[in-house]
């Protein structure tokens, strides 16, 4: 098995521009923190695409950047070496599209505070959480403090924008290429943040201060954030199975990979976590492990693993 050898755009046009020849498979990426080239994720081990091995030779070239490349999907401008790469006049014919995307919306959606800069109710449609007065009956379980309105908004945003990648790819020579999507793992709010500033614009952690905000028991905090990354995945999972909206979509339910979540309240790296929403190495290869077997039974057209929109997981993080 061989890792899968990343590339960034700059490195096509110097000396270090790998020989498509030499390998199998040629793949373009883009995505949200889980693909970043910060240093200081690579540092600690937290990029899922150097994790990805593969029977037969293949390469990405990853325009995730080192910044805040695609921290919200509809960002393209702020990446237009994807764009250019994917549908330019001189683009590439890609075997395949690797994309993180989603998980930087949904924990942006997740922060949305109850209130907003005039003292005034954010409408719950625009929130994924709900204020203590709005909160459901008990006998909803976590579900009571969950904004389904919030989630129709974030869900229609999130169709609507990986259409239009699909529709991207198809305006290129790549067009009808498979375009691989990850779904993301459960993590545990928890105030651990990152180093320096974050593709959200800060440097966490995110999730424990809108548990707080909100009221939510801590008892809760775990589940809570399970049911959110559970409602993502069965969000892709059901586009991915759409084959007429979203054709050549292709999604790995990383719920399903079981991890070792990280203690309640610690701060720091903790079981297979780096901070609140990242990965360390371990979490990392053990998702990649997995996803590289779908991508690969796809590029060689098996098919083996199919999607499902039912079914459920046991993993730990986003």
């Amino acid at each position: 098995m061989d890792h899968l050898a990343c590339f960034t755009p700059s490195d096509l046009a110097g000396s270090a521009a790998p020989d498509p020849s030499a390998f199998r498979w040629r793949l373009l990426a883009q995505g949200d923190s889980w693909f970043s080239n910060a240093r200081s994720k690579l540092n600690a081990h937290a990029n899922l695409l150097q994790e990805l091995v593969f029977k037969s030779p293949a390469f990405a070239v990853n325009c995730a950047g080192t910044g805040d490349a695609l921290a919200h999907m509809v960002d393209l401008e702020s990446s237009p070496d994807f764009v250019r790469l994917l549908a330019g006049p001189e683009a590439s014919v890609w075997d395949g599209i690797l994309l993180s995307v989603g998980g930087n919306d949904l924990i942006a959606a997740a922060r949305t505070p109850p209130l907003g800069a005039d003292g005034q109710p954010i409408p719950l449609h625009l929130r994924l959480l709900r204020r203590q007065t709005e909160w459901g009956p008990p006998s909803a379980g976590v579900a009571r403090y969950f904004s389904e309105p919030g989630w129709a908004t974030y869900a229609d945003y999130l169709r609507a924008n990986v259409r239009h990648l699909l529709s991207l790819r198809d305006q290129g020579v790549s067009a009808g290429k498979p375009v691989f999507m990850h779904c993301y793992a459960v993590p545990m709010p928890r105030p651990a943040g990152a180093e320096g500033q974050d593709d959200l614009g800060a440097s966490g952690p995110w999730l424990y201060p809108a548990m707080k905000a909100y009221g939510v028991p801590s008892a809760d905090w775990a589940a809570v954030s399970r049911l959110m990354v559970f409602h993502l995945a069965q969000l892709l999972k059901g586009m991915a199975a759409d084959k007429e909206g979203f054709p050549g979509l292709f999604v790995f339910d990383s719920t399903t990979v079981p991890l070792a979540l990280a203690a309640p309240g610690s701060t720091g790296i903790s079981g297979d976590w780096h901070n609140e929403i990242h990965l360390n190495h371990s979490g990392c290869f053990k998702i990649a492990r997995a996803w590289s077997e779908h991508i690969e039974a796809v590029l060689e057209g098996k098919h083996l693993i199919p999607v499902t929109t039912g079914r459920k997981g046991r993993g730990g993080g986003a």
